[in-house]
């Protein structure tokens, strides 16, 4: 018998969490339920799976750790943009030919271009703004290859992103002392995620999915036809799983997932809001989104209020020290960058993980040896439009209604292990010391 109770809701002291009203948390799992499909994880991915299988009448459940929005589609930065993969276009085409990475381009544009059709027929507002985004070069010698690839980019896949000298950045109101240049691309903008993915979880109730929150599933195992969801206090049956917890995932549910992803750090910081004159002092006036051209890279962008967030990537080990030491240097590159706020702290800060795949290509499909089970993640930082269309043609695959030869080649390919798995975090942190030297 099926029954739920409410627990406390765990927070991470994020803007995000402060900028949205306090919801009513989803009722844990109590006991035992049967659907046609159980999703684990109640993120951007997860949540579009159930919604396209709730609304051609699938029995659908979500079960997540926490709750809705604790994860990585509630901690990132808004980002709604092209993404995905930690491969340039360049190395697309090298790896799966030019007609396969323009199809996994147009597949990110159609990411994006869902995202802002749900907030308009839905009527959230979620904060947008941006028109596209802006690559800026934090070195002068980075200047040709933006322009190079500024080239690339119309010749082989039509995109008319435009070239900014440092001169125009003042002007434009991208102002820094480390700004030579920049890329700007048309596609993209930025929204809350919180709100988006709240209002995402909604359309699913309203659809007639369940989600069930501080129901972390322990063990998966076959059950004649079905599969057993194990959980705290309850199990699910279920015909088809979904894995959609991403950088959250336990990696022994199911065990093929041991090893194949690597969950590393990213952290925010978000100031009060800036007055006219404290942005006019340092010549930010912009509300496009932005990032540098370091492989670490630093994202930011000024939010409507007036505050301005600023995140980095580089963290390995989530202990007290290393996240410590991981506020302490994005403190210092933000001061670095943005001198005329060097004296303003965050009144926000937090971390999330952000999850990497040997291939730097997600997996959108059905997993080998595990007949029913499908994973949709591995969305390398970029999550809000690449997940959100992905858990949609994942449904697609369920239901029958999608071919796997119909998604572009990138994100056919299931992930592969890690070379000795229990080292992961040891050798990403050799490469994190490389990088950093290649960034300087």
């Amino acid at each position: 018998m099926l029954q739920t109770r409410n627990e406390p809701r765990r927070t991470i002291g994020s803007y995000w969490e402060a900028s949205v009203p306090v919801l009513k948390p989803d009722r844990q799992l109590i006991g035992n339920a049967t659907f046609e499909v159980a999703i684990i994880g109640a993120g951007f991915a997860g949540l579009s799976a159930a919604l396209k299988l709730a609304q051609s009448g699938v029995s659908v459940c979500v079960l997540d750790a926490e709750h809705v929005g604790y994860g990585a589609s509630g901690r990132n930065g808004g980002f709604c943009c092209l993404g995905g993969t930690k491969l340039d276009e360049r190395q697309l085409i090298r790896k799966f030919g030019l007609e396969e990475a323009r199809k996994f381009v147009a597949y990110q544009v159609a990411g994006i271009n869902l995202v802002a059709h749900r907030l308009d027929s839905w009527g959230v507002h979620a904060d947008r703004h941006s028109k596209g985004e802006i690559y800026l070069a934090h070195r002068l010698k980075d200047i040709e290859s933006l322009r190079s690839n500024a080239a690339f980019l119309k010749e082989n896949f039509g995109i008319k992103a435009s070239l900014l000298s440092r001169d125009e950045l003042q002007e434009e109101g991208y102002g820094g002392p480390g700004f030579y240049g920049g890329l700007r691309m048309p596609y993209g903008f930025a929204l809350n995620p919180m709100a988006y993915v709240q209002a995402l979880a909604e359309q699913v109730r309203r659809a007639g999915g369940r989600i069930f929150g501080k129901s972390p599933v322990t063990g998966l195992t076959r059950d004649g036809d079905r599969w057993h969801l194990e959980t705290e206090h309850g199990f699910v049956r279920a015909r088809k799983v979904v894995l959609a917890a991403n950088g959250y995932a336990n990696e022994n549910v199911p065990k093929w997932l041991h090893g194949r992803t690597m969950p590393v750090m990213s952290s925010i910081q978000v100031t009060r809001p800036l007055s006219d004159a404290e942005l006019s002092a340092q010549g930010w006036t912009t509300d496009t989104m932005a990032s540098d051209t370091r492989v670490l890279l630093h994202y930011f962008r000024l939010l409507p209020d007036r505050r301005f967030l600023f995140g980095t990537r580089g963290g390995v080990f989530e202990n007290a020290p290393a996240l410590a030491a991981m506020q302490k240097r994005a403190r210092a590159d933000f001061r670095e960058m943005f001198p005329a706020w060097a004296d303003i702290e965050p009144e926000y800060s937090w971390h999330g993980h952000v999850c990497l795949s040997r291939s730097l290509t997600p997996f959108v499909g059905a997993v080998p040896g595990l007949d029913g089970v499908y994973a949709a993640m591995g969305w390398h930082g970029s999550g809000v439009a690449m997940a959100s269309i992905s858990g949609e043609k994942l449904a697609g695959l369920i239901l029958g209604k999608l071919r796997a030869q119909d998604l572009p080649l990138p994100l056919q390919r299931p992930f592969r292990k890690f070379p000795l798995p229990a080292l992961r975090k040891l050798y990403l942190q050799g490469a994190y010391w490389w990088y950093g030297y290649q960034d300087r």
